[in-house]
């Protein structure tokens, strides 16, 4: 029998709550939901198998996509290994529709947003850029031409 689930969120561990959420919100249209302060005693650190620990959680939404932040106060994050790649194992990458890819990777890159490559036509009508968020974590613009 198969589980009645369906995708809800993604969460990223982040260096500043507030530089993630200009970049999710500013530069790619997120709207803010929520910020939750999770002192030790609240528990988070049951739920995350990371006893005592403290965080603040950004609740993000665009369109029925929802994305978590969370600062970890203590223990603080590490960062992601410099010379990670897309085939190690773990999430890769977070995926937005684009209908207009070569007009969003212009405006991303004016604001600085650093592109593994120009747009890509890697198979038919398939469009592609990826880039990278405010700690690292690779995004991806994809568009569906035709």
């Amino acid at each position: 029998m198969a589980l009645s689930l369906r995708c809800e969120h993604a969460a990223l561990s982040v260096s500043s709550l507030e530089k993630s959420i200009a970049f999710y919100v500013d530069m790619l249209g997120f709207e803010p939901s929520e910020i939750i302060e999770c002192p030790p005693e609240r528990g988070l650190g049951n739920v995350v198998g990371i006893p005592g620990c403290s965080a603040r959680i950004a609740k993000l939404k665009l369109g029925a996509m929802g994305l978590e932040l969370f600062e970890y106060l203590d223990p603080r994050g590490r960062p992601m290994a410099p010379n990670r790649t897309q085939a190690d194992l773990g999430l890769t990458h977070l995926g937005f529709a684009s209908e207009d890819i070569q007009a969003d990777y212009q405006r991303l890159r004016k604001q600085d947003v650093k592109f593994y490559s120009p747009p890509v036509e890697y198979r038919p009508r398939v469009w592609n850029a990826y880039f990278y968020g405010p700690d690292g974590e690779t995004c991806e613009l994809r568009q569906f031409t035709g």
